[in-house]
């Protein structure tokens, strides 16, 4: 059977992709664009959206486990439960979706309650499903590192409870092994839910201490306030948007993003070796940097 990757040409879904290959799994991807999806030629394309139901439809096709991941969008609910329920129309039964951590806590910040509904749609549908919560991305740093290099300041609100950033690779072989743990069992499998993080949870001193490190020299962290951090993203995204990003940095303020007892542990195992870490990440873009 194929196994259908949404989201596939961001940067987790590029990567559950390249893993599905790797491991020999049949792959579909649903894309808007399919100019966009550089993959293998192995690699089948479907051309649409999660709110197009005839490609929908056709895209499930000799499908029966779906990996969904559904961006941040004003009608992000919408799309994940119409793809819930045609996956199911279709006869799709098993399930990985990339939810968030603490979705269900953070049910004030709108891209997190979403995803909290859609897990619940998942339970109550019957899906044979896994469930990952990743916490903030570390590759969301890249939006952020010319401010680092050039003006010394680390400018993300993350606060002082500490947020474990996870790496998207990480993410998205955790997400192919179980896509495939799950397309192939013989019958369907219960509900699980992993939360994905990266190996330290970090504070805002935290991570410019790491920057300050690895280039040689002070790095400041900008402070907790999230009003400028709103401000400087409305000049990239929707308004509504940045409201939300300001949401979610006044979360991690207030509550962190903090791993669970064995989380960590749990996770290496899963994947054989340790997870990436922050500090490799800063190493590769002054790597990177230097190389230009």
């Amino acid at each position: 059977m194929t196994i259908l990757v949404t989201g596939a040409t961001g940067r987790v879904g590029r990567h559950v992709v390249q893993q599905l290959i790797d491991r020999g799994a049949k792959v579909r991807v649903l894309v808007r664009d399919p100019a966009k999806a550089d993959f293998p030629t192995r690699v089948e394309i479907a051309k649409g959206d999660l709110l197009d139901l005839d490609a929908l439809r056709s895209a499930f096709k000799g499908v029966k486990t779906l990996f969904l991941l559904n961006a941040v969008a004003g009608d992000e609910f919408t799309q994940a439960l119409v793809t819930l329920n045609i996956a199911r129309e279709c006869g799709v039964d098993r399930v990985v979706y990339l939810s968030v951590l603490h979705a269900d806590r953070f049910v004030n910040v709108p891209h997190f309650a979403v995803k909290s509904g859609a897990e619940r749609m998942i339970r109550q549908m019957g899906f044979s499903a896994t469930i990952l919560r990743p916490a903030y991305f570390i590759d969301n740093e890249l939006m952020i590192k010319d401010v680092v290099l050039q003006h010394g300041v680390y400018p993300m609100p993350i606060g002082g409870k500490g947020v474990a950033m996870v790496d998207a690779r990480d993410i998205a072989e955790v997400a192919a092994l179980e896509l495939i743990r799950r397309d192939q069992a013989p019958g369907l499998l219960p509900v699980e839910t992993l939360n994905l993080v990266g190996p330290d949870t970090l504070t805002g001193a935290d991570v410019a201490a790491i920057w300050s490190d690895v280039l040689g020299r002070p790095i400041v962290y900008g402070g907790d306030d999230p009003s400028g951090f709103e401000q400087s993203v409305s000049a990239f995204m929707p308004k509504w948007m940045a409201y939300e990003m300001r949401l979610m940095a006044e979360r991690y303020v207030s509550d962190g993003m903090v791993p669970e007892a064995g989380d960590v542990a749990r996770l290496t195992t899963i994947l054989g070796r340790p997870l990436r870490s922050y500090r490799a990440f800063a190493n590769a873009v002054v790597a990177s940097t230097s190389r230009a």
